[in-house]
């Protein structure tokens, strides 16, 4: 039997699992206090993908002016390279342009091959690179947009 995915908006209930994947993948996890700002953020959009009654993935934006800034994705080890960042982010990029945003942008770890090549498969050019930005290791990172929402 395939495996069932759904996207949810992010409730409390998220976070243990939120979190958990947070300290797998990222260097420079965020804080549980961050993730539930994102639970009632006034001008952000999180998601959570759950396959089979848990969550394998999450990502965020904020909605600035018509700009959808993408804040935070990450896809748990064991379902990663599945298609689910994927879903996830046409999922967000979708939602951004029915709140009105008519581009977005993103910044990503220069040395995340995986993720700069599902980004530029979703439309996203490399426009930038900040120097240092990350602090857990001062990687650089790659500054991406996404010039129009059209044709997701």
């Amino acid at each position: 039997m395939a495996a069932t995915l759904r996207f949810e908006s992010l409730q409390e209930s998220h976070l243990p699992a939120i979190l958990e994947i947070e300290r797998q993948v990222n260097g420079s996890p965020w804080s549980e206090k961050s993730f539930r700002n994102e639970i009632d953020h006034r001008h952000g959009i999180f998601r959570v993908a759950i396959q089979d009654g848990a969550v394998v993935a999450y990502g965020g934006l904020w909605l600035v002016i018509d700009e959808a800034h993408v804040t935070n994705v990450a896809v748990a080890p064991s379902h990663q390279r599945q298609g689910i960042g994927r879903k996830l982010m046409i999922q967000l990029l979708e939602a951004s342009k029915a709140a009105g945003m008519t581009c977005a942008t993103l910044e990503v770890r220069a040395g995340n091959t995986p993720a700069l090549e599902l980004y530029e498969k979703l439309g996203f050019e490399r426009s930038a690179v900040r120097r240092g930005y990350y602090p857990d290791n001062k990687e650089d990172a790659v500054v991406m947009w996404r010039h129009t929402l059209d044709a997701l």
